[in-house]
């Protein structure tokens, strides 16, 4: 990972969720199958997410939420604050363990599985009071970790292509747990276990890239239900010493170049050229990559398309559910012009759209395409075509269709689908279309807009 600045290396985000998990009498997450979305609520507060998953999250068809680290860590106002852990307490900005609990049921009542944000590279700098109550100071973790505890290079991390560096240094002067002693394995696979007890589905697990996949697998194995989700944030930097690849083995991984290159097609180059987007790109399997448009760190660093962005955003998150690679995120979060500054409200969010809350999982371009993933899982790519520019139109096999206008003028013309005749609704305009008994159907997309058909979507 390019460190580019504090605040984007201090999150070290990642992207999605699929598999199994809970403990007995808990939800269990199931593996890859019906719905694999996940809505990463960044900085909301449990009893926020709570509602989000009864009001919007299941009915939309969501699989998962994905929440914030609920470790106790530094005080302040930063967003990242979250990511300096002083404690194993689950007593962070974003509510108590009784909050956490509340929050997990509510939402596996919703039929929506939870994955925690899990940081367990590093603790914190400094020293205070955490948001727990717990006193610290780096390298001293009172009942948590010791100065014998933490790795031998106290130097920041300053050469990706040394891998001693990357995984034994300190990640932005964090001190850095040794995760190839014993204790601090077992450690942090007592907090992994207590967050499984409370119902959690799976984990993201920040920073992967400077744990080494050994110290994962071990941790891992640890674990009461060694089979929970476990997606790993490790990001892919060209001729650097640490692969996203080796982490595997363990579980999925984020897929940072997807994100990437879509900022660079949707802003400089052709749509067309996304035929073979994915493992034809000579990205990870399909099958073990977390993808997003953006992160909360991304958005940030502008790596990737952010909210700001318009249609170019909105069409790559369209676009990223239409198309069968990896398992998407929908990153959600808050405006920003500082890009320090934690969540309004404390992380309360009373409504979307209200008080800086982007609610982007809730876009209705974004969320309507929700339910067409879930109807055209399994599908592979049909039909496609595209103008040699900057529209394309491609089917999921006979169950969905989706055609991208992201030319700057509007497009007509009759569409050839693999769909069986009759009457969809087209879920991006909610206005009906007519499919012929050829497959055929033929519309006018303005600039910038979109057109998505699925099968048993009939009545707009």
């Amino acid at each position: 990972m390019a460190i580019r600045s504090r605040a984007a290396a201090l999150a070290l985000a990642a992207g999605t969720l699929i598999g199994a998990a809970g403990s007995a009498g808990t939800a269990q997450a199931a593996p890859p199958g019906a719905k694999d979305v996940t809505a990463v609520l960044f900085e909301w507060r449990f009893d926020s997410v709570a509602k989000e998953c009864t009001a919007r999250l299941g009915p939309a068809g969501y699989g998962y939420v994905q929440v914030s680290p609920p470790q106790e860590h530094i005080q302040g106002p930063q967003w990242w604050t979250s990511y300096q852990p002083v404690s194993y307490k689950i007593a962070g900005r974003l509510g108590d363990r009784t909050a956490f609990k509340n929050m997990v049921d509510t939402c596996h009542a919703a039929g929506v599985k939870v994955v925690a944000d899990t940081v367990i590279n590093h603790m914190a700098a400094g020293s205070g009071t955490g948001t727990g109550g717990s006193a610290y100071s780096k390298y001293d973790y009172p009942g948590t970790y010791s100065a014998a505890d933490m790795d031998n290079c106290t130097a920041q991390i300053s050469n990706y292509q040394d891998r001693f560096n990357v995984q034994e240094c300190e990640l932005v002067g964090l001190a850095d747990l040794d995760t190839g002693e014993e204790y601090v394995r077992g450690r942090i696979a007592t907090y992994m276990n207590d967050l499984l007890s409370l119902g959690v589905d799976g984990f993201r697990i920040d920073a992967a890239k400077h744990i080494a996949a050994a110290d994962l697998a071990n941790i891992k194995s640890r674990l009461s239900n060694p089979n929970a989700y476990w997606k790993q944030e490790a990001i892919y930097g060209a001729g650097e010493a640490v692969s996203p690849g080796e982490y595997l083995g363990t579980g999925d991984v984020q897929e940072f170049r997807y994100a990437r290159d879509l900022k660079r097609v949707f802003q400089n180059e052709n749509l067309a050229y996304l035929k073979n987007y994915g493992e034809g790109w000579g990205y990870m399997a399909s099958g073990q990559s977390a993808v997003f448009v953006d992160n909360h760190d991304t958005e940030r660093g502008g790596d990737t398309l952010n909210y700001k962005d318009g249609a170019d955003y909105t069409l790559a998150n369209v676009f990223m559910l239409a198309w069968p690679y990896g398992s998407p995120d929908i990153n959600s979060g808050y405006e920003w012009t500082d890009k320090d500054a934690g969540p309004p409200n404390g992380g309360t969010v009373n409504a979307c759209w209200q008080d800086g809350w982007k609610c982007q999982h809730a876009w209705p371009e974004i969320q309507s395409m929700v339910a067409f993933r879930n109807a055209t899982r399994g599908q592979s790519v049909t039909d496609w075509w595209d103008d040699g520019a900057d529209a394309i139109a491609f089917g999921r096999g006979g169950k969905g269709y989706v055609a991208i206008n992201h030319e700057s003028s509007a497009l007509t013309r009759t569409y050839q689908t693999s769909l069986a005749a009759g009457t969809y609704c087209d879920v991006q305009s909610n206005k009906a279309v007519s499919v012929n008994s050829s497959g055929q159907f033929t519309a006018t997309l303005g600039s910038n807009t979109a057109l998505a058909l699925y099968a048993g979507k009939s009545g707009c």
